[in-house]
């Protein structure tokens, strides 16, 4: 079977552009003032099936070899929309992508795993007291992948965004000690206000962001209201150095005052631990990383011909292990790390697409990470340059190591961990 782990270029579950008038309504977040004592484990997309770290992780947290999995993919097409949903092999909805997880999850050492039937085909459910009681009997939840909007229109009630049912279980639950896991559009979807719901880096920073959701997947849209409400210190992206996602979580940030941004990256978790709390902590776990953009000293201008640019951002990078207090703005590298000495007196190299074009038949993945970590490596440059493929304008990302910036590695190789690299964008 084929299961959705967040597409490049989002799918709509509209058929038209639908503008939203939510910045004023009632949210998720009002649900929120107190704090959680559950745990959260946020995965950027592209979870592998034999990810041990991170399904291990979640079943741990959920209380090991007696864990009930309880499974949301209500971010996929149902099956009425999947034209192989008779076929195991290849369908790609709802079911039977909720059955691909329940199925992981067991063999990974949960007790039980099961499908919640929320989704497109079923949205009655979302209040149905027979479902509730399901979610209330799991000790933890997994979100799937998909369209993060599917979610808000199948478990939230109108334009006012209250919970129905089966959401207020499951956030009880994340009060109570449960912890809630979810992937792509599953991670998308615990942000609070301004969650994006589309866009690309460059459309982004050349248009700016509006409040909606969009036919056009190049422009760079979000719920003023939010997703769940489940995490508030920052803006959530996902799938980042993969899709060039960098420049959009940017421009949102700047856009709509928040002034950070967990920019997750592909089969690899941010733990979340006491969300919304004085206590919240944050840990990486994973093959890659997570990006955390800090806003706070960021100043925006535009050129006389109405061009966006950007001063004084900061670029942390955090690896497997490193820890994060965000109520401190505090980076712990993991044990094991230590002070990265630059030795390299190779010139960074030019980076002519550092968001990764989907233009780009020759792009790379991970091009704006690569270029920061090649300056870090550096003895002898402390400014490199790289460049958005798109011109009209075409942008300059200057990276600058600066007072505040430091490196980490626990090979003395790479500069695994990075903090306070400072980012600047303007046109040319």
């Amino acid at each position: 079977m084929r299961v959705p782990t967040g597409s490049r270029r989002t799918a709509l579950a509209a058929g038209t552009a639908l503008l939203l008038t939510l910045a004023l309504a009632p949210s998720a977040a009002a649900h929120t003032a107190s704090g959680d004592r559950g745990t959260l484990v946020l995965v950027g997309g592209g979870l592998k099936a034999d990810n041990t770290q991170v399904y291990g992780e979640i079943i741990k947290r959920a209380g090991g070899s007696s864990a009930k999995i309880g499974v949301i993919t209500a971010a996929s097409v149902p099956a009425s929309q999947d034209p192989n949903a008779a076929d195991p092999d290849t369908c790609s909805n709802s079911e039977c992508n909720g059955a691909y997880y329940a199925g992981l999850f067991k063999g990974h050492g949960a007790a039980d795993a099961q499908w919640i039937p929320v989704d497109l085909d079923h949205i009655s459910n979302a209040d149905s007291e027979e479902v509730v009681k399901q979610v209330n009997s799991m000790t933890g939840f997994f979100f799937g992948g998909g369209d993060q909007y599917r979610y808000v229109t199948t478990l939230l009630h109108g334009s006012a965004q209250t919970d129905s049912k089966v959401l207020a279980a499951i956030r009880a639950k994340l009060a109570s000690g449960a912890v809630i896991a979810g992937s792509s559009a599953g991670a998308q979807i615990a942000a609070g206000a301004d969650m994006v719901t589309g866009g690309n880096s460059y459309e982004g920073l050349r248009d700016g962001s509006s409040p909606g959701y969009f036919d056009d997947p190049t422009r760079l849209g979000h719920l003023p209201a939010g997703g769940f409400g489940f995490l508030h210190s920052g803006l959530i992206d996902t799938h980042t150095g993969a899709y060039g996602r960098e420049g959009r979580a940017l421009r949102l940030a700047a856009d709509t005052g928040h002034d950070r941004v967990y920019a997750l990256e592909e089969n690899t978790a941010l733990i979340v631990e006491a969300p919304r709390t004085p206590h919240e902590r944050l840990r990486v776990l994973g093959p890659q990383g997570v990006a955390i953009l800090d806003l706070r000293q960021a100043r925006t201008g535009k050129t006389p011909s109405g061009a966006w640019s950007l001063t004084g951002a900061r670029y942390n990078y955090l690896t497997d292990g490193d820890r994060y207090e965000p109520n401190h703005w505090r980076v712990q590298p993991a044990v094991g790390k230590r002070p990265f000495v630059p030795a390299s007196t190779s010139p960074v190299p030019a980076n002519s697409d550092v968001f990764y074009s989907a233009a780009n038949p020759a792009g790379t993945p991970y091009s704006f990470l690569g270029t920061a970590r090649a300056l870090a490596a550096s003895s002898t440059q402390r400014i490199a340059s790289a460049h958005t493929y798109e011109s009209g304008p075409r942008y300059t990302v200057t990276f600058s190591r600066r007072p505040g910036f430091a490196a980490w590695s626990s090979d003395g190789v790479t500069p695994q961990t990075i903090t306070g690299l400072r980012i600047a964008v303007a046109p040319e």
